[in-house]
């Protein structure tokens, strides 16, 4: 019986997807602190990629997504972080992904709530008596395929820990 010979194209196409496949999987990162935001506010990701919610705040914050045509909030994407002590200490994180493309708008909502707009709709504002920047924490994951957008990310959304960005 003769051995069989390995198709010679599937470990060149291995070699050429690898790259291709580690990046797919490669988390992409959302920072918060002191000032209460978002320093990567607007995200893109690829379906089943993970996004890390990385807490650099002394201060707890929460990550709440929700519908932004009633208002409902997210049990699948929600959780509370707690503060760290600073630069060496232990960082709160959250990791989430979804499987379908689309837009997956989020608050903190110790530092924002949601108010109705045009329609019947919501937005995010900020909420009366908290310090930091002036407009409300919020972002949006959006959850595509499209090459050009995944490779518009700030170049933080690729590290876990920015470092000078700490403070509470």
């Amino acid at each position: 019986m003769s051995a069989m010979r390995p198709f010679p194209a599937v470990p060149l196409l291995a070699a050429l997807l690898a790259p291709a496949l580690a990046r797919a999987a490669a988390p992409v990162y959302v920072h918060m602190n002191g000032g209460n935001y978002f320093l990567e506010p607007v995200v893109a990701v690829r379906p089943g990629q993970p996004v890390v919610f990385v807490n650099q705040d002394t201060g707890a914050h929460t990550i709440a997504g929700y519908n932004p045509l009633t208002g409902a909030l997210s049990r699948r994407f929600e959780a509370t972080l707690a503060g760290t002590k600073g630069p060496g200490h232990k960082l709160a994180t959250y990791t989430v992904s979804f499987a379908k493309a689309g837009f997956k708008p989020y608050l903190c909502t110790v530092h924002a709530r949601l108010a109705s707009t045009f329609g019947g709709a919501v937005q995010p504002v900020k909420r009366a008596g908290t310090h930091g920047f002036k407009g409300p924490m919020a972002g949006l994951i959006v959850v595509t395929t499209d090459p050009a957008l995944l490779a518009d990310n700030p170049p933080t959304a690729a590290e876990k820990i920015v470092p000078g960005f700490f403070g509470g």
